[in-house]
């Protein structure tokens, strides 16, 4: 897969440095990977909650962290939407069309 905004991952662990190992070894996962199914997404992030819309929602750094992303799989692209802590991911009130 490829990440279309990675400049959005480097700047969050710029803010939050304990983010820096946790979100290398999400986006080594994520590039090395060819997901071309929710199944097989799942299958490597069992974790990673589908809530419409594309977009997953993905713990990162033992849930204090979460992702949101756009997934492309015709296309094998996925697009950083949200990066932010727990509490910010809360305040979120419409998902599908952040």
């Amino acid at each position: 897969m490829r990440i279309i905004n990675k400049g959005v991952l480097d700047i969050f662990m710029h803010k939050h440095a304990d983010t820096r190992s946790p979100i290398n070894k999400w986006v080594a996962i994520v590039e090395n990977n060819s997901f071309t199914n929710h199944n097989e997404l799942k299958s490597v992030f069992p974790s990673a909650d589908y809530v419409g819309n594309s977009r997953y929602v993905f713990n990162i750094k033992g849930n204090k962290y979460r992702f949101i992303v756009l997934v492309i799989f015709i296309n094998g692209i996925i697009e950083v939407k949200f990066c932010g802590t727990h509490a910010e991911y809360d305040k979120i009130k419409d998902i599908q069309n952040i």
